[in-house]
């Protein structure tokens, strides 16, 4: 009896049965035409988890006829990098090429990733690296340039839905066992994870006791599925540019949305507050100055009130935000303002301009004109001379 969970059991072992990702995989791309050739390199495949970044790994192994090992970076270290390396040393004086796969490689540290570099440069490895998280910021450069980047999708609805059909009848469930409506459930789920997809159709299988595979046994195997959202990774900054994105297109729908994912993924209240905050002043800023004062209280209720109320403030701010008129004059004045004051950073200030404490310095025309009134306009500007011309709006 195969003990090996679903998703392992079903994992493709052909190209022709990889679902999705005919970016990488359909024909004339760069996958298919590594296999066609028979010539793998180096890549790192980045991309969400369940999207199969070790199944096209093995792939390449498999159909190009090379040795496969795999690591974890999780779980290895300096030694056991060290025996693949003297195992690649060995099959290259055979003839044969090794494909190092190294899974979650953006946990190795810089100096583990630094061990790689001359073993990929006199090709004892062909290094294949899988990462959920943006090479740029998690590999480093030398690997990089290196390495082909190729990025990975997440798996749409219908594929997941294809993947489980067609695991249901390796299976050999019938449709009156696993009607369309659980595989649908199942595939909407999964958040276009196939191994959650799979995972979840085992436990479900199991719970059904042999009868019918419904729809809420399929809600109890999956329970609630916590979004792949990590607060210090790509996707956090991903969502927050999105929010941002949607207040300043003006559309309150995608604005509460993006929050939301946000917000159920245990995001700090406060982080969404001072986002807003500085949106109030940037995007806003001169077309509704009442946006700042909005947002500031919404920051001070958020503090005293704490979840899960303050996400109605939240909500009633953002919604407030994106439907308000948008300016940019008063953001855009203050960066020509610095970048001119970077480049003149010297110039005295005029003698008119300045303060006059003591009767000395008004003798010598220190603020000199300067009465405050209605409509004042100091004879000489308010600028340097240098600058009587710039106009920052």
């Amino acid at each position: 009896m195969d003990t090996r969970p679903l998703a392992e059991r079903m994992r493709p072992e052909k190209l022709e049965e990889v679902v999705g990702q005919q970016h990488l995989v359909g024909a004339q791309k760069i996958i298919r035409q590594i296999i066609e050739t028979k010539e793998p390199t180096s890549l790192i495949l980045w991309g969400p988890p369940g999207t199969g970044k070790t199944t096209l790994a093995r792939i390449i192994a498999k159909e190009t006829g090379t040795e496969f090992v795999e690591l974890s970076a999780v779980t290895s270290g300096k030694a056991d990098v060290a025996k693949v390396i003297e195992r690649a040393e060995q099959n290259r004086r055979l003839g044969m090429r090794t494909i190092l796969f190294v899974d979650e490689i953006h946990r190795f540290n810089k100096a583990q990733q630094d061990a790689f570099l001359p073993h990929v440069e006199d090709g004892t490895i062909i290094l294949i690296g899988a990462t959920t998280e943006n090479p740029s910021f998690e590999v480093i450069n030398p690997l990089l340039s290196r390495a082909r980047v190729l990025v990975l999708e997440p798996l749409s609805r219908d594929e997941i839905v294809a993947i489980l059909q067609r695991s249901a009848k390796q299976m050999k469930l019938k449709a009156k066992v696993l009607p369309i409506k659980s595989i649908e459930l199942l595939a909407d789920l999964s958040g276009g994870d196939a191994r959650v997809a799979l995972g979840n159709l085992e436990l479900a299988q199991r719970l059904a006791l042999g009868k019918t595979i419904t729809p809420r046994l399929v809600e109890t195997a999956a329970q609630t599925k916590l979004p792949g959202y990590d607060k210090k990774g790509e996707t956090h900054f991903n969502v927050i540019s999105a929010f941002i994105k949607s207040m300043r297109g003006s559309d309150p729908t995608a604005t509460l949305y993006w929050m939301a994912r946000m917000l159920q993924a245990g995001e700090d209240p406060k982080f969404i507050a001072r986002r807003m905050v500085v949106f109030a002043s940037e995007d806003i800023g001169l077309a509704a100055p009442a946006a700042l004062n909005l947002a500031v209280s919404t920051f001070l209720a958020v503090e005293r009130i704490g979840l899960p109320e303050a996400e109605i403030n939240l909500s009633h701010c953002a919604v407030v935000l994106a439907k308000s008129p948008k300016s940019r004059e008063s953001y855009d004045a203050w960066g020509k303002a610095r970048q001119t004051a970077q480049a003149y950073p010297d110039l005295p200030v005029p003698i008119g301009l300045r303060n006059a404490p003591t009767k000395l310095m008004k003798d010598l025309g220190y603020g000199h004109g300067s009465e405050w009134k209605a409509g004042y306009q100091h004879p000489g500007g308010f600028l340097p001379p240098e600058l009587l011309d710039a106009s920052f709006f």
